[in-house]
């Protein structure tokens, strides 16, 4: 099977697993686990924050944030196809009783971002009718939008936009290190004036469970109480943290190889006739391409991409996204597209 539905589906590296099973471990809710606790100063370190904590997913992270950062009732400003908004289960009223006021990137602009005056555009006014504008959050990188990279000024606009309004910010940095290989942008610069930020470990850096939300002293702390409340405790996560950490260290300049396959994978779709996708727009892992023009419906491709073990992800009739990843090589690519070929122009394999 050439996966490419996802890059959650990378699996840990022999090396990583080798690292898990040499962890040394304690007891992470008491700060006695020693590998968590290293985890925690690197991410410190990377992000440029006060504190970290070690949490099991990345949608865990988003959803300690915004309850730490809101109140219910309160309104958070996103992006309209960012994960919050439609891939987390409704997250964000379960669990913290906000609303969400969804924006989009002007004209012209990259698509999955938006600038200060769409902040500014959407804060609400004070009266009693409306809910309260408390958050602006935006994702490093823009998954919907084809892992779109946030510019570093675009970024401090928005942050500047949101604070000049009293607002806090949030980043969810999912694919915020491929942001970095991509842009050559250090994380903490990027992350610079956000309130909290987290990283994904399960992603591109192929670990298998994982990610770290950072942000003040007294934010972690905040943080702490509802990942207890929601079942975040690990107990001995150092043999989790020791993956992250090996990640951290070998998979993170790796991810280039990851956006060249992508856009390799981009150029070659191009070529089929009823295809179509810009290469231009592909600034790191994710592909995105429209087979209307086939006259087969994504899904119906997708189905038969499968029998002959090729996996993707149609994400509506007309529309396929596919992910490179640290267990895709370039021949992976190169036989994906053949596959592709042979379905859209009904070639018997």
């Amino acid at each position: 099977m050439i996966d490419l539905f996802s890059d959650t589906k990378s699996k840990p590296t022999p090396a990583m697993r080798q690292a898990i099973a040499n962890a040394e471990v304690g007891d992470e809710q008491k700060f006695e686990d020693p590998t968590t606790n290293r985890l925690r100063d690197r991410i410190c370190e990377l992000l440029g924050k006060e504190d970290a904590v070690f949490l099991p997913s990345g949608t865990m992270c988003n959803e300690i944030a915004i309850a730490v950062h809101c109140r219910p009732g309160d309104e958070v400003i996103a992006e309209a196809g960012s994960h919050i908004i439609n891939y987390e289960g409704g997250g964000p009223a379960a669990l913290a009783g906000v609303m969400l006021r969804a924006v989009t990137a002007a004209s012209g602009a990259i698509p999955g971002t938006f600038d200060g005056a769409a902040v500014r555009a959407a804060v609400r006014a004070d009266s009693r009718y409306f809910p309260r504008t408390r958050l602006v959050s935006v994702e490093q990188t823009a998954n919907a939008a084809g892992g779109r990279v946030w510019p570093l000024p675009m970024l401090r606009e928005v942050v500047a936009s949101a604070h000049g309004q009293g607002l806090a910010t949030h980043m969810d940095g999912a694919r915020l290190m491929n942001a970095v290989v991509a842009s050559g942008v250090p994380a903490r610069v990027q992350a610079s004036g956000f309130d909290s930020v987290w990283i994904d470990f399960s992603k591109g850096l192929g670990c298998p469970v994982g990610a770290m939300l950072a942000g003040s002293r007294d934010f972690i702390a905040q943080a702490w109480r509802l990942k207890q409340r929601w079942g975040g405790a690990m107990r001995q996560s150092g043999m989790l943290a020791a993956a992250a950490l090996h990640a951290l260290d070998h998979h993170v300049e790796r991810l280039a190889q990851d956006h060249a396959n992508a856009r390799l994978l981009a150029v070659s779709l191009a070529e089929i006739p009823g295809i179509h996708v810009d290469p231009a727009s592909i600034d790191t892992n994710i592909v995105f391409f429209d087979v209307a023009a086939t006259g087969l419906q994504a899904p119906h491709i997708v189905g038969e991409l499968a029998a002959v073990g090729v996996q993707m992800g149609a994400t509506s009739d007309r529309l396929i996204r596919a992910v490179t990843h640290l267990d895709i090589t370039r021949e992976d690519v190169l036989k994906a597209v053949d596959a592709i070929r042979n379905v859209v122009l009904k070639v018997e394999p």
